[in-house]
């Protein structure tokens, strides 16, 4: 919003420079954007923040200067017009609720071709908005000055009274910026008996617009709850000065003397006769006092304010109130959609009291440790862990593309966001995996060949019967070269295993299990769902090619994710002695099904191991010449340890027999020799 200096000036005089009033501003959550020089004037260029839709009109910041610099405000005159014709309308509120207060007036005899004031003109101008002819031009500048949009009808093209109503389905409007609107109940609209004549609180309609050759218009002023215009602009696809104010709350106790006013100055400009306002209204917002108390502003600001100098900022904010003994009751005025609860109005008296007379003071109170479960590690060793696997962490939105969780997960149903920042940010993730694609293209499009990403952040998904749950997850993700481009280590991609030792180092000393699996978002044929201890934590595998080329990646990234609400995992190490007698080494191999899994052998070898046995690792595979075709050779070792005694050949050669039992009655393998 645009104001000027001078006309600010006519309202209030507090003899700031330019720099004295951006700070007044400030202090009233009003930021100054710019200050221009116009001749002898300024313009300020100002954004406030989105409850303080009091402060869009040149008497709402008059209004604030006054507050804060104990100036004296002069509120323009709005003494009624009296009517010199009889012609009235007749105004049915058919949404009280939408719309609580509807004024109207008929003024007929006016000049199509009277010229605006030049200095009208200038303000308008110079505050962004263009002279289009004098009716229009004087409903802009009531709405620049007093915060209350105005619309002017032609008279001659109303059938019958105003209703104030909602869109009916096959209802169509022309509206003046050319675009045709298909109506709906949710659009609250101005029509005559007979049609849509303008969207309420928006924009006019063409047909009912004043052109030159009118000569006697329906001056419409009315209040609009703030619920029925919010996001209506962003669904229409267009927005207007109008809509602006609405959706922010307009001060429904100047829909009166917004018409008066105007119609003073279109009789002034346009000539022509009024008639009587015609009035109608329901049940306007309730503003209920909110009780203060002087102990609790004390508590709050940490600064000693007896109750006359509290009284005294209430009386310079505008603020009615009352005394009930410790407490004040303070009514909020029409103008202040804000303010509802007691800290809202402490905020109040901190500003205008000045935050530079609030003295910093270091804060005190008992501290004491909270308990700690050391028996499990916390989010930070993870992140720790996994930089030092060389990932790096990012960051991103919880909410996500709708097509997302479509292409990624099959989820057809996620938790949708009721006021999205973006179009295409419209859902709450389900899960982090699209989302470290999304940033592995971008790494992609500016030229890193080696990539490795993860994220720790909450999932948000719909509850089994009713609600919503959330979840801690971690995603990490690994594209490219295995390691760093080297002279002495021959290039080769990260594949399945690379990642799967990252995924084992993460969750040391658990014992990750990994099991062939479907995933939406992984290979078919190359993914797994990873468990601990027989729960299922998460998933690990490599993107899948229909995703790959979805997305223009030309190698398919190997990525996991895991739950960590499901708490079966990061256990802290313990510490076991250190053995002080050597390790025995035994080799073994086997002839076994060409199906079994080294995984599945790994389980059943440590259901029966001793508390001796260290490690179990197979270091080769082997099929061919000599090995049937429906089976495979693995090979591998055994390290046995004991820590009291060095262990004798008769106690190895008794676990070696245990072992080979378990591996000829679970896989029918068979010893080579």
């Amino acid at each position: 919003m645009k104001f000027l200096e001078n006309w600010l000036r006519s309202f209030v005089d507090p003899a700031l420079t330019d720099r004295e009033l951006a700070e007044v501003l400030t202090m009233s959550g009003i930021e100054v954007e710019s200050v221009e020089p116009a001749g002898s004037d300024r313009i300020f260029t100002i954004k406030p923040t989105p409850n303080r839709g009091d402060c869009l009109s040149v008497i709402g910041i008059a209004r604030e200067v006054a507050a804060v610099t104990g100036s004296k405000l002069m509120p323009p005159d709005t003494v009624a017009v009296p009517a010199t014709i009889a012609d009235r309308v007749e105004v049915a509120l058919e949404a009280p609720t939408a719309c609580p207060r509807y004024c109207a007036r008929v003024i007929r005899g006016v000049d199509p071709r009277a010229v605006t004031p030049d200095w009208m003109v200038t303000r308008l101008e110079r505050c962004g908005l263009r002279s289009v002819h004098a009716i229009v031009d004087v409903t802009n500048y009531v709405m620049l000055e007093f915060g209350q949009p105005l619309h002017a009808f032609d008279f001659a093209r109303i059938d019958g009274g105003i209703h104030v109503r909602f869109g009916r389905g096959g209802e169509t409007l022309k509206l003046l910026n050319g675009q045709q609107v298909t109506l709906d109940d949710r659009l609250l609209v101005i029509a005559d008996y007979e049609k849509p004549l303008a969207l309420a609180g928006i924009m006019g309609g063409e047909d009912s617009a004043v052109v030159m050759g009118t000569t006697a218009i329906l001056l419409e002023s009315a209040f609009f709850q703030p619920e029925s215009i919010a996001g209506k602009s962003r669904v229409l696809g267009f927005g207007s000065d109008s809509a602006y104010r609405f959706e922010r709350g307009v001060d429904f106790a100047a829909t009166r003397s917004a018409i008066e006013y105007a119609t003073r100055l279109m009789l002034e400009i346009c000539g022509g006769r009024a008639g009587p306002v015609c009035e109608t209204g329901a049940s306007l917002p309730q503003r209920k006092p909110v009780q203060l108390r002087q102990k609790r502003v004390e508590r709050v600001l940490g600064v000693a304010l007896n109750e006359r100098q509290i009284i005294e900022i209430l009386q310079r904010l505008g603020f009615a109130h009352r005394v009930q003994g410790a407490e004040l009751a303070v009514t909020p005025p029409s103008y202040r959609f804000d303010l509802a609860i007691e800290e809202d109005l402490i905020e109040e008296i901190a500003r205008i009291h000045g935050y530079d007379n609030i003295p910093a003071r270091r804060p005190g109170g008992a501290a004491r440790m909270l308990p700690v479960d050391r028996g499990r590690a916390g989010v930070g060793k993870l992140r720790s862990l996994l930089v030092a696997r060389d990932y790096q962490e990012v960051i991103t939105y919880s909410f996500v593309n709708r097509r997302w969780e479509e292409d990624f997960y099959s989820n057809h149903e996620p938790v949708p966001l009721l006021n999205p920042i973006a179009v295409h940010l419209n859902v709450m993730r389900s899960s982090l995996i699209a989302s470290l694609v999304d940033c592995l293209k971008l790494n992609i499009n500016r030229q890193h060949d080696r990539v490795r990403l993860f994220e720790i952040g909450h999932c948000f998904a719909r509850g089994e019967k009713q609600g919503y749950r959330q979840s801690l997850r971690l995603a990490a993700l690994a594209c490219g070269e295995a390691l760093p481009e080297q002279w002495g280590i021959t290039k080769r991609g990260t594949d399945f295993f690379d990642v799967k030792s990252d995924l084992e180092a993460l969750l040391v000393p658990d014992v990750v299990h990994l099991e062939p699996a479907q995933h939406p978002a992984l290979h078919p044929g190359r993914s797994a769902a990873v468990s601990i201890n027989g729960t299922l934590v998460g998933w690990m595998g490599e993107l899948h090619p229909r995703l790959c080329q979805q997305y223009d990646l030309l190698l398919a990234p190997v990525l996991f994710e895991l739950n960590l609400d499901a708490r079966k995992f990061s256990q802290v190490t313990v510490y076991k002695n250190i053995s002080k007698f050597p390790v025995v080494r035994r080799d073994i191999s086997v002839e076994i099904v060409a199906n079994a899994t080294w995984e599945a052998i790994l389980i059943a070898l440590r259901k029966n191991a001793p508390a001796t046995l260290l490690e179990i690792m197979p270091f080769d595979i082997y099929r061919g010449k000599g090995i049937d075709s429906d089976k495979k050779s693995i090979a591998f070792r055994l390290l046995l340890q004991d820590t009291s005694k060095t262990l004798t050949d008769a106690e190895v050669d008794l676990v070696i027999e245990q072992f080979i039992k378990v591996l000829e009655e679970e896989f029918n393998a068979v010893l080579r020799k």
